[in-house]
């Protein structure tokens, strides 16, 4: 079985993972799966299996990743790899946790994986950059649809959450860059 070395939730983890095809045509188990049933990791969702929901996103090296569609030969050796599972150590949630608990943005919870780990990477990459102002509603609407030009990947909900998202991402983004 192939392996890679990863950090996971900071973490170092042996990733053995299951491979199939040829060398000149390699394939090997989805991410998703590898952290759902290898390591426990239930945040990252199971949602369109085609990159289109966010529902299985994660941080692979900073960067939102759909792990529904990455195989994990093409996880780099030693990625850094965060999950919502690993967001807090269980004494005090994230700032996007906590505003998405504290503002109700959740009602059947399928989507809350993709735009807390999506928000947190779009956030992250932001204040990276330098921008340390707080997105606008509007900046937060294009995110989420996909039409900001920092991110091109839509996160779909279909419980009609998006206002109380909305406001939960701009909340926690005041508390990140305060």
């Amino acid at each position: 079985m192939p392996t890679r070395t990863v950090r996971l939730n900071g973490k170092t983890v042996q990733a053995d993972y299951e491979s199939a095809g040829s060398d000149s045509s390699p394939s090997s188990e989805q991410l998703l799966y590898w952290l759902r049933n290898r390591q426990g990791q239930h945040g990252p969702r199971f949602g369109c299996g085609i990159a289109q929901c966010g529902a299985c996103t994660v941080l692979l090296d900073g960067a939102a990743t759909r792990s529904c569609v990455r195989q994990m030969h093409t996880v780099p050796d030693q990625a850094d790899i965060r999950t919502l599972d690993g967001l807090t150590d269980g004494a005090e949630p994230h700032p996007l946790q906590r505003a998405f608990v504290s503002l109700q943005a959740a009602q059947c919870g399928f989507c809350v994986n993709g735009m807390v780990m999506g928000s947190l990477g779009w956030l992250e990459s932001r204040i990276a950059a330098g921008n340390q102002a707080v997105p606008t509603e509007q900046e937060i609407k294009d995110f989420l649809s996909g039409a900001a030009p920092d991110n091109t990947r839509n996160y779909l909900c279909r419980c009609g959450t998006h206002t109380r998202i909305v406001a939960a991402i701009r909340t926690a983004a005041k508390e990140m860059l305060g």
